[in-house]
């Protein structure tokens, strides 16, 4: 039976941990627009929001790692599906000053100061987590339980001690077995994966 829940963490290798130059969020903020384009992919339908939906980031750029952020489709507000606002709604979050506790910075989005490990063990305790991966399992031969959450890398991928964190904690290593994607693609198919697993009750 198909879930209820989902849920997406992001690993960026070198996304800005302080406030972030809205002109140049490829370049001086650390890739920053492929965090940005993840969220607007998990979260954004056409008019709408998936309500059943989490992102979360974990950001190890300067100048303050590590820090996690929490975006809850269900809560979020004033966000749009562009690159820019994200960035901006982001730049706020990132401002805050963190502790291991989630703060709340924009209605629905939350930072936090958490590792891989941190973050994870938490996660776990309600979702089962699947490691999207080249070499993993076709996704069309997995089996999903309620509430499932997806870790991806951003374009360095993940490095070889947390591919060994995620390794320990995930369910299973899956694949989208095509050409190399980017990460917001991968989201996109992995929604429609899994709507269409829900659709035909799967």
């Amino acid at each position: 039976m198909m879930g209820n829940k989902r849920a997406f963490l992001i690993v960026g290798n070198r996304a800005v941990t302080g406030k972030l130059n809205l002109n140049d969020l490829p370049g001086s903020a650390g890739r920053m627009d492929i965090m940005c384009r993840c969220i607007a992919s998990a979260l954004f339908l056409s008019h709408d929001v998936r309500r059943d939906v989490e992102v979360y980031l974990l950001l190890l750029g300067p100048p303050d790692p590590p820090k996690a952020v929490r975006v809850v489709g269900g809560k979020v507000r004033y966000m749009a599906p562009d690159e820019r606002n994200i960035g901006g709604i982001l730049s706020k979050a990132l401002t805050v000053k963190v502790d291991k506790g989630w703060k709340q910075s924009t209605p629905g989005v939350y930072v936090a100061r958490k590792s891989l490990e941190e973050l994870l063990d938490e996660l776990i305790k309600k979702y089962e987590v699947y490691y999207l991966r080249e070499d993993g399992k076709d996704i069309r031969d997995v089996g999903f339980g309620e509430n499932s959450l997806f870790i991806l890398g951003d374009h360095i991928g993940v490095r070889e001690d947390m591919e060994i964190v995620i390794e320990e904690r995930c369910r299973e290593i899956i694949s989208i077995p095509t050409r190399k994607l980017q990460a917001d693609h991968c989201i996109v198919i992995v929604h429609y994966e899994l709507d269409r697993k829900q659709r035909e009750g799967v």
